[in-house]
């Protein structure tokens, strides 16, 4: 039952460029929302789409101090909204993944001592004459795009063995912008402040600490996109600590300064701080239910299956699901689901996903001025299935990549092959644009989620003929603004199959706010042992929020596709055995080579802190 018909939940999500919170009551209906947009409202810091860079060493960071001035400024927007804080019940929030702030001995006391009378950043900052040390013992915080640790990456995946050993333990083999990496970089770039620094926050746990008036521990799910819990024993790994602390001594230190990580995405971390009772309003007993990191809160946005899939077609593209099943790799992400123990998420991200496309439909519509789609839709649902025009021709098939990409790791190029399903042969295109390109792009974005996806999925049967059909999701769900394009949606659902079809997710851009405000309406009027899912399904009104986009599962067209995958994957081995040792060379990273046998292998092209990854 809903705890009354007046209660508000809220949601915040703290990402590169915008604070956004959301108000929703019982029933999931959103009945307030308001944004600070970093670059219109704070461009007194300096920054660009949020961020500052040092190109020099792929450095990209963010004061802190700005989110805490975009904190006052959202909760003063949603006032003049109209919002009533007295009825909220619960908050819940989401940051950006792997950033991490850096606090001082004094913040927690800060904290817990505001004035009602004076903003955070008031406060929380330094005095400008001296008069008070500030909360930070750092004044900015790594941001996801950061590109600056290869060195630390490279520790990373040689310290346990290999990047697949790396992957076993913690869910993701070494990245660049992994909280663990970037600790490491920052004790060794900066160890004066690493000495000051009394607790290292997550984004996420950061912005509860805000509200809580207190350090507010990193959640079950995001603590698992740092490259330091052990996944499987559910604390951190001390051999990683180790390196990244700097010795087996100093380990102790580091796991005070990350503080412990409850095992309920759901129970309250407490009450708000009063700061936020006596400014605006909010009830003393309004609870402070975990925030996690964004990925994991967008997947809260719908009560999702374990056998649904969420694609998410922005700049970059994301791949989510919900799985019961800890099947790691260094080529994608597990991570402990953000509600429900025994399910993970798991994630792929690739760096080139709408920039891709619109190269391609640049090149379509013959000028870099029309960005209008219609010219490449129209040619990419006329082309046939891998551009073949008889069953018997070859398959054409591609990778896009105007920027380097993460998945596989490959420098920006591009590559076309003709790849014949009879002999398993591949020959190698000439790179000119030709009008088959608009599919083919969709193509090779869709093939490679189904490529790394396809142990998750499970022989599904069709609802209404019973007839057993084979492994693919039940569902997938189209999120962000690619989400929009028929031909997408369509191309997806015949590349990814999906029993009931493809539905885009009406909800603005909302999704990862509406999974916070989702959680704290969850932490609040569960029932004992009660699922997130059994509760949000329940009250979720699937006709407002989801809409079918594409059929899904067509039968021959599906197959066409498995036989493309194979061809897909080889394409992808030839083009890294051929280029990406090369790129290794250049960027000093590790090497993803596959030997005879199939099992892969990290290869330190270049020595940094680590010499090898055997």
């Amino acid at each position: 039952m809903a705890e009354g018909s007046e209660s508000l939940y809220m949601g915040f999500d703290l990402s590169t460029q915008q604070l956004k919170g959301i108000c929703v009551d019982s029933n999931l209906k959103l009945v307030y929302e308001a944004k600070v947009d970093f670059d219109d409202d704070m461009s007194k810091y300096g920054i660009q789409k949020g961020v500052l860079t040092n190109p020099a060493e792929g450095e990209v960071f963010a004061p802190p101090a700005m989110w805490l001035e975009a904190v006052n400024l959202v909760l003063d927007r949603l006032r003049d909204a109209g919002l009533d804080f007295s009825k909220v019940k619960g908050l819940s929030g989401a940051g950006m993944q792997h950033g991490t702030v850096f606090w001082s001995a004094d913040a927690e006391h800060m904290l817990n001592s505001l004035d009602p009378s004076k903003t955070l950043v008031d406060q929380l900052e330094p005095g400008s004459k001296g008069e008070r040390k500030g909360a930070f013992a750092h004044p900015m915080s790594p941001n996801w795009q950061d590109a600056s640790t290869q060195k630390q990456c490279d520790a990373f995946d040689a310290h346990l063995g290999d990047p697949q050993t790396l992957a076993q333990v913690t869910g993701s083999k070494a990245h660049h912008r992994f909280s663990g990496p970037q600790i490491l970089r920052y004790r060794t770039k900066y160890p004066s402040h690493y000495e000051q620094t009394a607790r290292i926050s997550l984004v996420s746990s950061f912005l509860a600490s805000v509200f809580l008036g207190k350090w507010a521990p990193i959640d079950i799910s995001d603590v698992t996109g740092m490259n330091l819990w052990e996944i499987s024993k559910g604390q951190y790994n001390d051999a990683l600590l180790e390196l990244t602390a700097g010795g087996k001594d100093k380990v102790d230190e580091l796991k005070k300064k990350l503080g412990g990580t409850p095992e309920s995405g759901g129970d309250a971390f407490g009450t708000i701080s009063k700061y936020f009772t006596q400014r605006y309003g909010f009830p003393s007993d309004c609870q402070i239910i975990p925030f996690t990191g964004d990925n994991p809160s967008t997947i809260l946005a719908l009560p999702l299956r374990a056998s649904d899939a969420m694609v998410s077609l922005g700049t970059s593209t994301t791949f989510l699901m919900s799985t019961p099943q800890y099947k790691p790799d260094p080529a994608y992400h597990f991570m402990n689901h953000p509600t429900t123990p025994g399910l993970y998420m798991f994630m792929l991200c690739y760096k080139n996903g709408g920039l891709a496309r619109e190269k391609i439909r640049d090149k379509v519509n013959k000028s870099d001025s029309d960005s209008t789609w219609d010219k490449f839709n129209e040619t990419a649902v006329a082309t046939p299935p891998v551009s073949q025009k008889a069953a018997d021709d070859d398959m054409r098939l591609g990778l896009y990549f105007p920027r380097p990409e993460i998945v596989p790791n490959l420098h920006e190029g591009q590559w076309r092959f003709a790849y014949t399903p009879k002999t398993g042969d591949l020959e190698e295109l000439p790179n000119d644009f030709v009008p088959d390109d608009a599919r083919n792009i969709i193509e090779s974005q869709m093939l490679s989620l189904r490529l790394r996806s396809a142990s998750l999925v499970k022989a599904e049967f069709h609802p209404t003929t019973g007839q057993q059909l084979p492994p693919q999701p039940r569902r997938v769900y189209l999120v962000g603004g690619g989400s929009a394009n028929q031909a997408i949606a369509k191309i997806c659902g015949e590349v990814l199959g999906s029993v009931e079809g493809v539905f885009k997710l009406d909800i603005g851009g909302n999704a990862c706010a509406l999974g916070s405000a989702y959680k704290a309406v969850w932490g609040r009027e569960r029932q004992p042992g009660q699922t997130f899912e059994d509760l949000i399904g329940s009250r979720w009104d699937e006709e407002q929020f989801v809409r079918k986009v594409a059929d899904g599962y067509k039968e021959g067209v599906f197959e066409t596709y498995g036989e493309a995958v194979k061809g897909f994957e080889k394409m992808e081995k030839l083009v890294l055995a051929r280029e990406g040792e090369e790129y290794g060379k250049l960027t000093g990273g590790t090497v993803m080579v596959e030997d005879k046998d199939g099992k892969v292998h990290g290869a330190v092209a270049q020595s940094g802190i680590a010499q090898s990854a055997k």
